[in-house]
């Protein structure tokens, strides 16, 4: 099973993630991380199809998508 996993201080609060999602299963937190800003989190982890689209849309590189114990980066930080 696929599963996001997001650095919340990494992330600036663009929502692009949220929009790229097309399972819906991102939202913007109401907590401000270390930067100021409001970041997203994964709420249905479960309905995750790992087509990695939040990852590819995140400027700041704060998403990682993990399947069957494999962490795949898609760029270097």
């Amino acid at each position: 099973m696929p599963r996001v996993i997001i650095e919340k201080d990494r992330c600036k609060g663009c929502e692009l993630c949220v929009r790229a999602c097309p399972q819906q299963i991102l939202r913007m937190t109401r907590e401000i991380n270390v930067k100021g800003y409001f970041f997203a989190e994964v709420f249905d982890q479960p309905r995750c199809i790992g087509c990695t689209l939040c990852a590819l849309t995140c400027p700041d590189m704060a998403i990682t998508i993990g399947a069957n114990s494999v962490v795949y980066r898609f760029f270097e930080v």
